[in-house]
C-alpha cells in the first residue's frame, strides 16, 4: 500500500537521526512517499525491492541490519540500497529475484 504522508517520514527518520525528509521510504507493509516527490514507477519498484528484502529477513532483523551497515558505511553503502538502486529501472526485477538476493552487494 503506498501512503502520501511527510508526517509519517519525518516520524521514521527521526528514529534514523532526524536529518532530510527521503524521496520514500518502505516500512513493512507500506510505501511511505514525501508529498514533493513524483511516485514514479521505479521509484515504487525501489521501495517495493525493500519490502521483499523486508519479508525475506523477517522484517526486525531487517532493521537491525540495515542499520548497522546504515551506520557504519553510509547509505550509499547499505546492501540492501544497492541492489534496490541497480534494479529499480527493471520493472520485472521482483518476478525473477532469487532469495537473499541482496547478499551478492555485501
Amino acid at each position: 500500500m503506498v501512503i502520501i504522508s511527510d508526517r509519517f517520514l519525518r516520524f521514521l527518520t527521526f528514529f534514523l537521526g532526524g536529518g532530510q525528509l527521503p524521496a520514500a521510504m518502505a516500512f513493512y507493509p507500506f510505501i511511505i512517499i514525501n508529498s514533493q516527490v513524483v511516485a514514479t514507477p521505479e521509484l515504487v519498484n525501489h521501495e517495493r525491492i525493500h519490502l521483499r528484502q523486508q519479508i525475506e529477513m523477517l522484517i526486525i532483523p531487517f532493521y537491525v541490519w540495515y542499520l548497522i551497515e546504515y551506520y557504519t558505511k553510509g547509505y550509499f553503502n547499505v546492501s540492501f540500497e544497492k541492489e534496490a538502486f541497480s534494479n529499480e529501472k527493471n520493472l520485472n526485477y521482483l518476478k525473477k529475484r532469487s532469495i537473499f538476493a541482496f547478499t551478492k552487494y555485501l
